[in-house]
C-alpha cells in the first residue's frame, strides 16, 4: 500500500527483523510519552518478536526510513478467540499528524482480514486522544472504559477499550 500525503509518499510494507533498529526507537519514544504503553523499557528483539503475532506486522516507510509500525498480539490462546487480536500502532515523533498512523492501521486491518481476524481491539490510555481518534476514524467503536486498569510511575490510568468488527468475515 502506498499513499501520497502532502507531497510525502508513505509506503506500508511487512515488518522485517532488519527494521528492528527503527521500530525499537519508535517504541522507546512511545514508552517515554507515558501514555502509549504500560511497558517501562523497550524489550530486545526476541522478547518483542514473541509478544506479537508473526503475521500482520507492518512498517510505514517514508524516503526509505521507517517512521511507524502497526502489529497485532494474541488476545487469548483459546480456540474460540483465534480471530480476535489486539492492535498496537506507533508513529515516530517527527511524523505524527501526517497520516502515518492511518496508513499503517488501514493496511494492518486489510492484512488482518486476509489472515482471518474478525475482531480487532485496542486498549488506549484515556489521555491519548490522537490514538483514540485514529482508531475511530478507521472504524473502531468505543466499547467502554477500563478504570484504573494499570498503575505507572505511581499514577493510576484508565484505558479506553475500542473494537472493530470485520464486515468481511462471517
Amino acid at each position: 500500500m502506498s499513499l501520497a500525503v502532502h507531497q510525502m509518499e508513505i509506503a506500508v510494507k511487512p515488518l522485517q527483523k532488519t527494521d528492528w533498529g527503527a521500530v525499537s526507537k519508535i517504541y522507546s519514544d512511545g514508552i517515554d510519552t507515558g501514555v502509549a504503553t504500560f511497558e517501562t523499557e523497550c524489550p530486545n528483539w526476541d522478547e518483542w518478536d514473541t509478544k506479537y503475532l508473526s503475521s500482520c506486522r507492518t512498517v510505514a516507510v517514508v524516503k526509505n526510513g521507517v517512521v511507524g509500525f502497526a502489529v497485532l498480539s494474541q488476545v487469548s490462546k483459546r480456540q474460540v478467540y483465534r480471530g480476535v487480536a489486539e492492535v498496537s500502532v506507533y508513529v515516530s515523533n517527527g511524523f505524527k499528524g501526517k497520516r502515518i498512523g492511518e496508513s499503517s492501521l488501514k493496511s494492518l486491518i486489510k492484512e488482518s482480514e486476509a489472515q482471518g481476524f474478525w475482531t480487532l481491539q485496542a486498549n488506549i490510555f484515556s489521555e491519548n486522544k490522537a490514538s483514540i481518534n485514529l482508531h475511530k476514524k478507521c472504524g473502531f467503536r468505543m466499547v467502554g472504559v477500563r478504570e484504573k486498569i494499570g498503575k505507572l510511575n505511581g499514577k493510576w490510568y484508565d484505558n479506553q477499550l475500542l473494537e472493530r468488527r470485520s464486515k468481511k468475515i462471517d
